[in-house]
């Protein structure tokens, strides 16, 4: 096998570990030098991340134990795409899980890609408007706290490096500009 990916080409590649979440592969490449080297890559389904707003412009977020960072973090809704979902669906199904609303406009803030460098796993973000608010259904692995807070407390908090999500970071970002709210903040 010799197949060429950007300025590298991989000789060989093979799946050293793989669960129900993540995949890691690892490729025997020649490097851009000309050198032999050994690349290893994560992959993990991508997701969906939302942040519904209310019509005072309080934003609900969810506080959390994360594992792998190893502290609480606050953050957007969020979760994994389910076999044949679409960014949509899945956003719209974990904002009903996570929080129980439901929303009737909904606006794509594209995509972010957490970690280019070792993994791939695209997080898709939108903005959830005009609510209704229902009972959540959390999952098993779940134990999470609704937070409702202002837009602009948010948005200071992820100035201040309080909010550190990824997804997050950039979908508050996006909402500023769409809201107008910037140069205010």
């Amino acid at each position: 096998m010799r197949k060429k990916k950007g300025p590298w080409v991989v000789t060989a590649t093979r799946i050293v570990y793989k669960n129900r979440w993540i995949t890691v592969r690892e490729d025997d490449v020649i490097q851009p030098d000309g050198k032999p080297g050994v690349f290893g890559t994560m992959m993990q389904k991508g997701g969906s991340s939302v942040i519904a707003m209310d019509e005072k412009q309080n934003v609900y977020l969810t506080k959390e134990y994360h594992y792998a960072v190893g502290r609480i973090t606050l953050e957007a809704v969020g979760g994994g795409t389910e076999s044949r979902e679409t960014w949509l669906q899945t956003a719209k199904r974990e904002l009903k899980e996570e929080t129980g609303l439901t929303a009737r406009r909904w606006t794509y803030l594209g995509v972010v890609d957490p970690l280019t460098t070792s993994l791939s796993s695209p997080n898709h973000m939108y903005l959830a408007r005009d609510l209704t608010f229902g009972e959540a259904k959390l999952d098993a692995t779940e134990t999470l706290t609704i937070v409702k807070i202002p837009f602009t407390k948010a948005f200071r908090m992820m100035k201040k490096g309080t909010i550190t999500h990824a997804a997050t970071v950039v979908a508050l970002l996006r909402i500023a500009n769409i809201i107008g709210t910037v140069a205010k903040i």
